[in-house]
């Protein structure tokens, strides 16, 4: 058999993926260019340095806090930001020789900062201006007396935000949603590309075992890139009858590409019990896996196809703002329909059953694939008609009425708002942070303050607050150490300093969303570099620098710890209680449409689930941060998070079977299918209610593996036969994970009678 050639992915490629949308990108490019175009107007005015310093951190926070999506309201924003920012360096100045009134109204503004973010994205905006601006006119030291200086320089600092936001690096909402598709099908390439790597390498051997690592990476980061086409459908394509078909597509693919890579690891390694790209806590043992000689033969046939693949999912390289040619649509349209021949019993007669189920994943994946290019690319050419093609247009689900709606938001807590809770807690941290700060160093107090306030951005729980500031503080120490390092090197010259602070700037908002120590270690570099700018650089600065980092992160967990506290716990358990609820619910309609009885929006369902899933693995990272002392407790969440992400995979594929189940196709009655959907949803009412306090009701436990159903009409179809099967195999995997979590929780497991 002739091997396909594929070029793997180059180094354009593996970075188009590593920031889909170029958003990353984009962020740090936008800010450097706006802090440039202030720096430059001003100094072309002789403007002093507090003048600059003030011009430069307001371009920078004009820049970055401005969150929305559509330029339009980013420009209401924006246009809202100027007199706020301007009525606040006025009080800051006014106020800066009265240092302890100063310190009242600066509480003040934090806490009325951050209560106003329950008003929406405008007011948490205008919120970060009122902080950030007051904050410099402190670290500046401004004064009434400079006004005149100053106001310009606030004004100009927002017309270079501006002017770079729609102007010079100007990026229409449609404009990045095609960009995320690129790297959506890019990392769906890399992903086939580590497949590849797992069967040539095959069992046994460190190749396929790194391979295997980097699938999980890979399969972590396709989910990511959907996440975020979801996010961007409203405001990147107006029609919302394309939005829904475009999300629906996606969400297909990645589940199409999630299976068959589950089904290959278990080829491959069958003595593993593989249901889900996520590692479990309990390390699996592969490398004794030996391979049925019947499947060993199969295996090249199978990279054969995985490789047919990776050439469809290819993108064409010479036209970035398209996904795919005129010539790459009819390359990735032939592998498809050769893929698609495997959804037939015919061809797969003699291959194993492990193998027929990998290659009709490939199928599926390859129908999955078809529709998506269709949905997201209208104007390519139409594939040529032939009988599998005209299966997957069968495959089509039904379009729906638009996006799905977004989630319930999070619940409140029994007595206060979140909101309210983070607000009087960074109230009262930045408030020991000013005390602490001032005897600690009344020249550089503000430091204290600032770590408290960046601590608590985007946390929910005191665990949260407590790695965040320990990551801080690792940035801080080894930033001060590299600007110490680069200080000797540049030997006092202004230049090299300066535009390693600009790189600074750059790298700390590039890394912003990827790593929060790398960002605070530039964050650091940059100070390192301006106070040698202003040949003021000494290692005792620095050292204070540490000093009152920690000094906030303390001030910020005690305040977490004392003010209303959020335990970790209590916040995990509740997201526990919403993923089963998101569980149950997808499983009860996916059952409904497969018995032709729809029941609501099952891409809205599985797109909750997906949501309330991921806030869980947010929340649990305390828990698994290696750092933890907990070990019991991590190993604990780590199982849960297996165990979990095992039942939605399994979930989502039994939601896709029903989304794309063809009219016609009819799903046993046995009453095997039916008495294990019926325990499933009662187990997990009563794990649900046990989570939540209820009486410890002990879950049911099935007969174990369900005999493969004989549909008992006479006549009946393969295509019956096999879309019950697969059913009944999702619904056991589901079944499987509930017990094993309620075993992990302490929940009794009682045999049946």
């Amino acid at each position: 058999m002739r091997r396909a050639r594929v070029r793997p992915a180059g180094v354009r490629d593996r970075f188009l993926a590593s920031d889909p949308g170029l958003l990353r990108l984009l962020s740090a490019l936008s800010t450097v260019c706006a802090v440039l175009l202030t720096l430059g107007a001003l100094a072309a005015v002789d403007a002093s340095v507090p003048i600059l310093v003030t011009g430069a951190l307001t371009a920078m926070v004009s820049t970055v806090a401005v969150t929305e999506r559509r330029p339009r309201d980013q420009a209401l924003t924006l246009a809202a930001g100027v007199p706020v920012a301007l009525v606040v360096v006025v009080v800051g100045s006014a106020l800066t020789p009265y240092r302890v009134l100063a310190d009242v109204v600066f509480v003040a503004v934090i806490f009325t900062a951050l209560y106003i973010r329950r008003l929406g994205p405008r007011a948490t905006t205008l919120g970060v201006f009122a902080f950030q601006l007051f904050f410099v006119t402190q670290f500046v030291g401004t004064r009434l007396a400079q006004l005149p200086h100053l106001v310009p320089a606030v004004l100009v600092a927002f017309t270079a935000s501006a002017l770079v936001r729609f102007a010079l690096l100007r990026s229409p909402p449609e404009r990045t949603l095609m960009r995320l598709h690129q790297a959506f099908r890019l990392r769906l390439a890399l992903m086939l590309d580590a497949l590849i790597e797992v069967v040539d390498g095959g069992p046994g051997t460190p190749r396929a075992e790194r391979a295997a690592d980097d699938l999980r990476r890979q399969a972590a980061r396709l989910h990511a890139g959907a996440l975020m086409i979801q996010s961007r459908l409203e405001t990147g394509t107006p029609d919302r009858g394309v939005a829904a078909t475009i999300q629906r597509r996606v969400a297909e693919a990645e589940t199409a590409a999630e299976r068959l890579a589950v089904l290959v690891l278990r080829l491959v390694w069958p003595a593993a019990d593989i249901d889900t790209l996520t590692r479990h806590p309990t390390p699996v043992h592969r490398t004794g896996s030996r391979l049925d000689v019947r499947v060993a033969v199969w295996l090249p046939a199978l990279a054969s196809k995985l490789r047919a693949l990776r050439a469809a999912v290819r993108p064409d390289p010479r036209r970035p703002g398209r996904t795919d040619s005129t010539e790459s649509w009819a390359d990735g349209a032939k592998a498809r329909d050769r893929l698609l021949g495997h959804l037939d019993d015919e061809p797969l007669s003699d291959a194993p059953p492990a193998v027929q189920d990998a290659l009709r994943s490939a199928g599926d994946f390859a129908c999955a694939l078809s529709d998506l290019r269709l949905a997201v690319d209208a104007q390519a050419p139409a594939p040529r008609e032939t009988p599998e093609a005209a299966r997957s247009a069968k495959g089509q689900g039904p379009q729906g009425s638009g996006p799905a709606e977004d989630v319930a938001p999070e619940r409140e807590g029994r007595h206060v708002r979140p909101t309210t809770r983070t607000a009087l807690q960074v109230a009262t941290g930045s408030a020991l942070a000013v005390v602490g700060g001032e005897l600690l160093s009344p020249q550089r107090w503000y430091w204290a303050v600032f770590t408290c306030w960046v601590v608590f951005i985007s946390t929910s729980s005191t665990g949260d607050v407590l790695v965040r500031g320990y990551r801080r503080l690792v940035g801080t120490v080894t930033g001060v150490v590299a600007g110490l390092a680069l200080a000797a090197l540049i030997g006092g010259h202004p230049w090299p300093a300066f535009a390693l602070a600009v790189l600074s700037v750059f790298g700390m908002y590039y890394t912003a969303t990827v790593s929060y120590t790398l960002m605070s270690f530039f964050v650091t570099t940059m100070i390192g570099m301006l106070y040698a700018l202003l040949h003021a650089l000494t290692p005792g600065v620095l050292v204070v620098r540490i000093e009152e980092t920690a000094l906030g992160i303390a001030c910020g967990l005690a305040a977490a710890l004392l003010v209303l506290p959020a335990p970790t716990r209590e916040r995990t358990d509740r997201l526990l209680r919403e993923v089963l609820e998101r569980l149950r619910a997808v499983l009860a309609r996916s059952l409904a449409r497969l018995c032709g009885e729809p029941d609501g929006d099952l891409l809205g369902s599985a797109r909750a689930l997906d949501a309330a899933l991921d806030g869980l693995r947010l929340a649990v990272q305390p828990l698994i941060t290696p750092l933890s002392p907990l070990r019991s407790r991590r190993r604990t969440a780590l199982a849960v998070l297996g165990l979990l992400e095992t039942a939605a995979l399994h979930t989502r594929s039994l939601a896709g079977t029903a989304e794309l189940m063809p009219a016609g196709i009819r799903i046993g009655t046995e009453h095997c299918l039916v008495d294990m959907a019926v325990r499933i949803d009662r187990n997990l009412a009563a794990l649900i209610g046990q989570t939540a306090g209820g009486d410890a009701t002990p879950l049911e436990r099935g007969p174990g593996t369900t005999a493969r159903p004989a549909l008992g009409e006479e006549g009946a179809r393969a295509e019956d036969v096999r879309t019950t099967r697969r059913v009944l195999r999702h619904l056991e995997r589901v079944d499987r994970s509930v017990q094993g979590l309620a075993r992990t929780l302490g929940v009794r497991v009682r045999d049946d009678p």
